[in-house]
């Protein structure tokens, strides 16, 4: 009973977050549909997107990414073995520390953006305009890092006391800042692209905010404290080293990915962003609500040594990754047409150039089952306080998506770039898979592959109604909000078969 408890636990606070994730995304779409409705797939999109990935780089290596996945076990175990107070202390330490970093990182950014710009997209050099557009942006969105960390850092707090309700909300105020700036400020300015950056801008600040009305509740607001010389705080170093490295190896993909995309065709970055965004629906809501919600679980079962149920937590949110993405997949791979033109096909982004994204995005999904797993198999490895082994494995993938993007980016085009990270994704979560079983011994393999059989063959029988539904109901007919209407039907519908 107590088991199932567990899991209930789990899957509760991993539903909220994916509600909210799913919210969320919803007015992600409505962003995007709004920037593809003003700026299209052209130079202004092309420069606020690279832009927006260069002023990323820096805050996932040293906040959301590696401080938030290096936090969260430390801290649980701070939360086990020490007083309130003293927790609180940490906490205070911790923020001054990271807020130093982060304005020391933030200056350096701004000084060398036009290298950092070079380095990411060497293709817009070619373009006069674009080129010095793109290295504006950047300069303009490095502050965004500095609340975004910090933002992250509570995030990390908030979720080690089990509370995931205001770190999954803080995206939605993220998406309506850049909606309202879009919509607000472009037509009063000489360069639209600034409005977006604006956007980026407020919406960190509000992201950090209001997380802030949570921490104090918890009794968890921090203040300038100094003394970093706090045991804890040394191993969130000894862990975020490693850390920052695996992800600073996730950001070389889409580095490299956007760096190959800048030598194409123009459009192509935001070809990969707009199919990248839609592949990040599910992930949102599926894989990562799954991984965040099991994170503190697993670290807490390290802390007081209780390896079967850590087991058990282990199988159950695979299984649970595999329930939901297996369907999704395949759910992409036969509607990536028309939900890219349904969502995107109006204004400056036309039908012609729907078609490009949708491309991308059928090679994109392929590779959403083994991206999810390794959502949760990479907080396997961080709730042990083992951080190198996913930074090797994740170098082995990384070397192999270059060499898939060279073979492939020549007859695929921007669809072998995106082919070539799920095929990267696959070697990935196979080899964290198989060095896991190798350390930790048997993880219930053979339930996961049932789960995975049974989710498959129900994922068909979907496809088949799907596929019927796609003839019985033309899209192309319709216009207006008839075509989101009966879009939404279809993919209703399919989920009801599985």
């Amino acid at each position: 009973m107590a088991g199932k408890e567990h899991e209930e636990r789990i899957t509760g606070a991993a539903s909220t977050m994916g509600a909210l994730t799913l919210a969320s995304r919803i007015l992600g779409y409505i962003r995007d549909a709004v920037i593809a409705y003003v700026f299209g797939a052209g130079m202004h999109a092309d420069a606020f997107f690279v832009a927006f990935r260069v002023s990323n780089l820096l805050r996932r290596l040293v906040g959301e990414g590696a401080l938030t996945s290096s936090f969260v076990p430390i801290f649980t175990d701070v939360l086990n073995t020490r007083s309130r107070k003293e927790a609180r202390d940490f906490c205070s330490r911790v923020f001054t520390l990271f807020f130093i970093i982060l304005v020391v990182l933030m200056a350096l950014g701004i000084v060398f953006s036009g290298e950092l710009v070079w380095l990411m997209s060497p293709g817009f050099a070619d373009t006069p305009e674009k080129f010095p557009l793109t290295v504006s942006l950047t300069r303009l969105m490095f502050p965004y890092m500095v609340f975004i960390g910090l933002m992250a850092l509570a995030m990390g707090i908030l979720h080690s006391l089990k509370h995931f309700t205001a770190p999954a909300l803080s995206p939605v105020l993220f998406n309506v800042s850049i909606i309202f700036s879009v919509i607000l400020l472009t037509p009063f300015m000489d360069e639209p692209a600034y409005a977006l950056a604006l956007g980026v801008l407020a919406g960190g600040v509000f992201q950090f905010l209001l997380q802030i009305p949570f921490l104090k509740r918890y009794g968890m607001t921090p203040g300038p404290l100094s003394g970093f010389n706090d045991p804890a705080i040394k191993r969130i170093f000894v862990l975020m080293g490693p850390a920052a490295l695996g992800v600073g190896v996730y950001q070389l993909n889409i580095f490299v990915t956007m760096r190959f995309a800048s030598t194409l065709s123009e459009g192509s970055v935001s070809y990969l962003y707009y199919a990248g965004r839609v592949m990040e629906l599910p992930l949102g809501v599926f894989a990562v609500a799954v991984s965040t919600a099991v994170l503190p679980n697993l670290s807490e079962y390290v802390v007081r040594r209780e390896w079967t149920r850590f087991r058990d937590t282990l199988g159950f949110g695979l299984r649970l990754v595999n329930f939901t993405t297996i369907p999704a997949t395949v759910g992409l791979l036969v509607l990536s047409g028309p939900i890219i033109d349904v969502l995107f096909a109006r204004g400056e982004f036309g039908a012609v150039e729907s078609k490009e994204p949708a491309f991308a995005l059928y090679f994109y999904a392929l590779g959403l089952v083994p991206v999810a797993a390794s959502r949760i198999l990479v907080s396997v490895f961080y709730s042990l306080r083992d951080t190198m082994t996913p930074v090797i494995i994740a170098l082995f993938a990384f070397f192999f998506n270059i060499a898939m993007c060279l073979i492939l980016m020549g007859p695929l085009r921007h669809g072998g770039l995106a082919l070539a990270t799920s095929l990267s994704s696959f070697l990935n979560t196979a080899l964290l898979f198989v060095v896991l079983r190798w350390k930790f011994g048997p993880v219930g393999a053979g339930a996961m592959a049932d789960s995975a059989w049974r989710s498959g063959a129900a994922s068909i029988a979907m496809a088949g109604v799907l596929l019927l539904l796609l003839v019985l109901v033309p899209l192309s007919g319709l216009r207006g909000p008839w075509r989101f209407v009966a879009l939404v039907m279809i993919v209703a519908s399919g989920g009801c078969v599985y």
